[in-house]
């Protein structure tokens, strides 16, 4: 039955049962609406499918006798943002998260459960302790100093749902875990996919940290977000590469050098410049020059554009899974196609792309 789904997606769109009713054109009345809610009808199918569409989800997922829930979910957004929109993001990400889990299952060697790690540096008190944290990671993940190439691939290799999806500009993304009965808890990190790359690759970071990190003691909501924000850059610009390309102590610092560490890190110049404080590797003074200069030049801030954006890092591990699954006859093309919500056609050009 769909009546629980059905009630969660319309709240989650902000519509009432009359609402409902207009996003649908009238094919069914909104006292039809809550009957299905209530699981006293079930709709047929060209109702399915406008409901579906109205809500921005899949027939599956309206239909799906999946017990997913999430839980732990935690925002980075503006403060503007309200629940509405928060509610709308789970929605689409237990439906995306579904379909996820669905072609994992088809290749039970695929399978990649979420194990935090356990070791003493995860448990901090403070925000400086997060930079011991990331450096821990990096070695547990056997990954060493240099940069990373691309965070949404490292992270989904290590066991972490990665979801892209097109999110208000203010929502950066997001953390949650995905309960399912009897199974191990799913990690989940959502990521803007409008975002450039080196503002996703932030984010993953940042999120990454409130998923690894046990932080003891009191702490204010503030201080937990720069302590994730401290392990994000320390994960991303290691100290010992960054001293390797600047030196440890530095009187002046260029534009031009923090654009050649950003090509090299893949991150953003603003952030670069705060690291080298953090690291000492620049005076306070120093840093507020630099500072002051990004920001007039814009570099700075919710509308910032830096010079030399990145493209934005697009989670590809379900595709591939799906591909495998097809060539392997552990699933249809239809089937690869409706789960990926692309066409047959499209999935044939991604299985043999023109000129191979």
């Amino acid at each position: 039955m769909i009546g629980n789904r059905l009630r969660l997606a319309r709240e989650a769109a902000g519509l009432s049962l009359r609402a409902m009713e207009d996003a649908i054109s009238g094919k069914v009345s909104a006292q039809a609406i809550g009957k299905y809610e209530n699981d006293q009808m079930m709709p047929g199918s060209d109702v399915l499918l406008a409901l579906a569409r109205a809500l921005k989800v899949s027939p599956e997922y309206l239909l799906s006798n999946r017990d997913l829930a999430l839980s732990g979910v935690d925002f980075r957004k503006d403060p503007a943002t309200g629940a509405k929109e928060e509610k709308a993001v789970e929605a689409v990400v237990i439906d995306h998260l579904e379909r996820y889990l669905e072609v994992e299952e088809l290749l039970p060697d695929a399978l990649l459960d979420w194990l935090a790690p356990t070791a003493r540096e995860f448990s901090i008190r403070s925000a400086e302790e997060a930079e011991a944290a990331a450096d821990a990671l990096r070695r547990l993940w056997k990954i060493g100093i240099d940069p990373i190439p691309a965070m949404a691939e490292l992270l989904e290799d290590n066991g972490v749902k990665v979801i892209a999806l097109d999110l208000p500009q203010a929502v950066s993304g997001s953390k949650a875990f995905a309960s399912r009965d009897g199974q191990h808890p799913v990690a989940v990190i959502v990521v803007n996919k409008n975002h450039n790359g080196e503002r996703q690759r932030f984010t993953l970071a940042h999120e990454l940290a409130h998923l690894v990190l046990q932080l003891k003691g009191d702490w204010e909501e503030k201080e937990g977000e720069k302590a994730a924000d401290r392990f994000a850059g320390a994960f991303l610009v290691t100290s010992e590469m960054l001293f390797k390309r600047l030196g440890k102590v530095r009187t002046a610092l260029s534009l031009g050098e923090l654009l050649e560490l950003k090509a090299f890190f893949r991150v953003s110049v603003s952030m670069l410049a705060v690291r080298c404080k953090q690291l000492g590797i620049i005076s306070k003074a120093v840093f507020n020059s630099l500072w002051g200069t990004m920001v007039r030049m814009n570099w700075v801030g919710k509308t910032a554009v830096e010079p030399h954006p990145f493209e934005a890092e697009t989670p590809t591990r379900m595709e591939r899974l799906c591909l495998r699954a097809v060539m392997e006859e552990a699933m249809s093309g239809a089937k690869a196609g409706e789960l990926l919500q692309i066409s047959v056609r499209e999935l044939d050009a991604r299985l043999s792309p023109a000129g191979v």
